[in-house]
């Protein structure tokens, strides 16, 4: 390629034409040719006379300028002429593209395939074969293969969110020359010194990183009565600052953001934190931390159960003697679960009026029936019952005829005194947990020993309730569940009077296990090992959390050794009786930049975009010659005047320029409203209506892409008159008092519309005034809009319609208000219930129209970080209603999207099993 300037020419050599211009000039100037001169008197008679038409004896100068700059314009364009071309060496070998692949290449993964998609296509035209690894992938040697099998596969590929081992690329990668291209993520790693050696043994290495940094979110802990929060960054340059935004579920269940904190980084720091105290009822929704507006695996925090500091009631049948706190019931358990657990102190019936997670009993023999009954109910909704040992419940007759149902198993009288002056036998150790048991990996110390202990009856039910034993097989730890809860006995004391277990460390681990308390710190490997964890959330590359699906659970001995990687996914794991995360950020993970040598030539993502300049020098080309043919009939007189001329050269002009501007509208339009799915609204005369319509639809956008699988774009406003309907499946249009008649052309284009299966929301939103009865200006002014539509008859929605189960199964169907009737298409007279059937037979079609005014669009705003802008009804109330105005515009969107699908007779057992609940 030549280069002249920022331009560059692919057929330099066309160029030789522009030195045919000076002969062209003098070709142009002999045509018309001279006229010869001849006296002849009788021209004499001619004198006086005036010639109609005349013509010039030579071509004026300004025309052959404008005929040699159509010539000189189209031999350039033909020359092919590109505005900023990528100039490279030319090579001729094969071409590797490597991508780092993780989760630190997510931020920029457009770009990066942008970058990777132009040196797949310079390859093509050079007709070098290609290949493209990722090096998150596993290690095999690339195949290479034409440029034009890989412009089509590119687009496909994605980041993987753990980072790239690049050790075994060196030995993978094929012999022979070839050059590389390496898109590295500006990030240290292992092998990259190998893996750069062996590729410049086999060609050239260019490299490419992008300036913006790259951001990693540490796990979150907790410390001092605050999540502690930690971001890195690499590179460190300027002061600047991050949002962390915490996010979680609400009282109703849905996801949203629950806290935000900037984090302030300084001057050339790599590392900045933050702190962030929240109450434990909102600590405890929070699922995962992320950085605010960086897409990325390293910029979310999954939280588990260590985030999650428990309520914990401690109960105790008597009182620790007088000056001697080390023999209290409680001591040993305040002081295990203190640091991590907020503990409740009070009567049983305060307690429970405090919804504790764990209600410990210390040596609680009896308890009243409206404590037991109150405790059984908590039961049901889940509770965990730990209850101990002690001298009041061994002499008491609690759970001795008939199993207490606060009671794992029934028990014997008296207990059991082992190691003393009177026994026959030595302290009891305790056994290995069996693997079924929740204590199953935990080491048993061999100096924890028993001395006493209550002793179960042995039932049937016995060994299936056992999760701990002595080594001599007597019980010591039984469990049964009860409801959604369990109740849980250890038939030793709390404290240290019949057994020396509450003084080890194992007393804290097995609490742990049994949920009781949480630990505020990343598990150890001890503490997840003998189980196998379940993964029940993963992230993707971009920091997406996806349901776990299929995904195979993993052994604690793997999970512990916390290397995310293709058979590790990040995400969050469930064992027994706990959840562990797994982050793509470890918290002793560190983040260093890659240091590339000197003879290694490192370039920015950022390019400025090769533009041809063909098509734009053939159209000025075209311009010139079309100015030159009504410069030749002016000339020669047969234009008219010279205003006319003027005038038609004007209107060329305009012509020439619109039409290409206004296609390109068009096209711009047309490719951006099909790239995705798109709700749009009708722009109305009013500005804070469309924001309010936009805003609306922009967060029923966002409650589609959370619940199902629709993931629409961003809401798109239509101008009536002139934009293209038929790309939208659903349009909401706001009806205000004073919005313009739409012009013929309109109606003709939305009858069209309704006609082919769309959908328009009419919203007049005065359901607070036309509650009242008469009628309102937007309602008047709905009457004249829809008037010249064709809109099939309507009713009233019946209880019947295919809107109230498209998705959710609806009776009311609310907006901001919930007063107005909504109105869709009547159903067709010969629509009959079938016997047994609670739906009628209803044909496939789409209400073409929903008529309401409820102002839906108001409760479904929300701004860009997804808070609602305005209010609805008061407190839990009017929360309610807005989640019921979400639900019905998911099935609105739902109902365009399948139709009545779920009219279907196949669904109707499924339906009547939730109409039941």
């Amino acid at each position: 390629m030549w280069m002249l300037g920022p331009v560059g020419f692919t057929a330099p050599w066309l160029l030789l034409g522009l030195v045919l211009l000076p002969v062209l000039w003098i070709l142009l100037r002999a045509v018309p040719p001279a006229p010869i001169r001849r006296r002849f008197p009788g021209v004499a008679l001619l004198l006086g006379l005036t010639d109609e038409q005349t013509e010039t004896d030579k071509t004026p100068w300004w025309l052959l300028l404008l005929r040699m700059l159509a010539v000189a314009a189209a031999i350039i364009a033909f020359a092919g002429p590109v505005l900023n071309p990528q100039v490279r060496e030319p090579g001729t070998g094969p071409l590797l593209i490597l991508l780092d692949g993780g989760w630190a290449d997510a931020r920029d993964w457009p770009r990066r395939l942008d970058r990777a998609e132009a040196l797949a296509e310079e390859a093509a035209r050079e007709g070098r074969p290609v290949a493209v690894v990722r090096l998150t992938d596993r290690p095999e040697p690339p195949a290479f293969q034409s440029a034009a099998d890989w412009q089509g596969r590119l687009s496909a590929l994605v980041p993987h969110p753990w980072l790239p081992d690049l050790a075994p690329w060196a030995a993978a990668l094929p012999q022979g020359r070839f050059d590389s291209f390496w898109l590295s993520d500006g990030l240290s790693h292992a092998g990259r010194e190998a893996l750069l050696s062996a590729l410049e043994s086999r060609g050239g290495v260019t490299v490419f990183e992008s300036p913006r940094p790259v951001l990693a979110l540490r796990p979150a802990g907790f410390a001092d009565g605050a999540v502690q929060l930690s971001v890195l960054r690499q590179p460190a340059a300027d002061a600047v600052s991050v949002d962390v935004s915490a996010r979680g579920l609400d009282p109703a269940g849905i996801e949203r953001e629950l806290a935000r904190v900037p984090i302030e980084f300084g001057l050339g720091a790599d590392e900045a934190k933050a702190a962030l105290s929240l109450p434990p009822e909102l600590r405890n929704r929070i699922s995962r931390f992320e950085i605010a507006g960086v897409r990325s695996a390293g910029a979310v925090s999954l939280t588990d159960d260590s985030l999650k500091r428990r309520k914990v009631a401690l109960i105790s049948g008597r009182a620790g003697r007088e000056q001697l706190q080390l023999l209290s019931p409680t001591h040993y358990l305040r002081q295990a679960l203190e640091p991590v657990a907020d503990l409740i102190d009070g009567s049983l019936e305060d307690v429970l009026l405090a919804s504790p997670d764990v209600i410990v009993l210390a040596d609680v023999a009896r308890l009243t029936q409206a404590e037991q009954d109150g405790i059984l109910d908590w039961l049901d909704e889940g509770g965990l019952l730990l209850r101990f040992a002690g001298p009041q419940l061994a002499t008491s007759d609690v759970s001795r005829m008939s199993e207490d149902p606060l009671m794992p198993v029934r028990l014997r009288e008296g207990g059991r005194t082992v190691g003393g002056a009177m026994s026959w036998g030595e302290p009891k150790t305790l056994a290995p947990f069996a693997e079924g048991s929740p204590f199953h990996g935990l080491p048993v110390p061999p100096e924890v020993s028993v001395t006493a202990q209550v002793l179960a009856q042995p039932d049937p039910e016995l060994a299936g309730r056992t999760i701990a034993a002595l080594a001599d097989g007597t019980p010591l730890v039984t469990r049964k569940p009860v409801g959604q809860g369990q109740v849980v006995l250890v038939h030793v004391t709390a404290n240290a009077e019949w057994s020396n277990l509450p003084l080890s460390g194992l007393f804290v681990q097995m609490l742990e296990r049994l949920a009781v308390s949480t630990r505020p710190a990343a598990p150890e490997a001890a503490d997840l090992a003998g189980q196998v964890w379940v993964p029940e959330v993963v992230l993707d590359g971009f920091g997406a959390p996806l349901d776990a699906g299929e995904v195979a659970g993993v052994p604690g001995e793997v999970l512990a050794e916390g290397v995310p990687g293709p058979t590790l996914l990040p995400g969050l794991y469930a064992g027994a009786d706990r959840r562990v995360a797994l982050n793509a950020v470890q918290a002793d993970t560190a983040l260093s930049p890659a240091v590339w040598p000197d003879r290694i030539a490192v370039e920015g993502l950022e390019t400025e975009e090769e533009q041809a300049l063909k098509g734009a020098f053939l159209a000025g080309a075209l311009a010139l010659l079309l100015l030159d043919v009504l410069a030749a009939l002016a000339v020669s007189g047969r234009l008219g005047t010279r205003v006319g001329a003027v005038r038609g050269a004007a209107v060329l002009v305009l012509v020439l320029g619109a039409a290409p501007q206004s296609r390109a509208q068009e096209d711009t339009f047309a490719v951006e409203a099909t790239a995705a799915v798109h709700l749009a609204y009708v722009e109305t005369d009013d500005a804070q209506v469309n924001q309010l319509a936009e805003a609306g639809l922009r967060g029923l956008g966002y409650r589609l892409r959370e619940r199902t699988s629709v993931e629409p774009g961003e809401p798109m406003g239509l101008d009536i008159e002139t934009d293209e309907l038929a790309f939208f499946p659903f349009i909401y249009w706001p009806v205000t008092a004073t919005q313009p008649m739409p012009s013929a052309a309109a109606y003709s284009r939305l009858n069209d519309y309704l006609r082919t299966g769309g959908m328009i929301l009419f919203d007049t939103r005065d359901a607070d005034m036309a509650g009242a009865g008469g009628s309102t200006p937007e309602a008047r002014r709905l009457q004249a809009l829809a008037a010249p539509l064709d809109i099939p008859p309507l009713e009233v929605i019946p209880q019947d319609h295919v809107l109230t189960r498209t998705f959710y199964l609806l009776q009311d169907f609310p907006g901001r208000y919930a007063s107005a009737p909504v109105w869709v298409e009547a159903a067709p007279p010969d629509a009959e219930q079938a016997e047994g059937m609670p739906f009628r037979n209803l044909n496939d079609g789409v209400t073409p129209v929903v008529i309401g005014g409820n102002d839906w669009a108001s409760a479904w705003a929300v701004d860009e970080r997804g808070m609602e802008l305005l209010p609805v009804g008061r407190g839990y109330t009017g929360e309610r209603q807005r989640e019921i105005s979400w639900r019905f515009g998911i099935n609105l969107v739902m109902h365009v999207l399948t139709g009545n699908y779920k009219s279907d007779q196949v669904h109707v057992p499924a339906l009547l099993e939730r109409l039941g609940q």
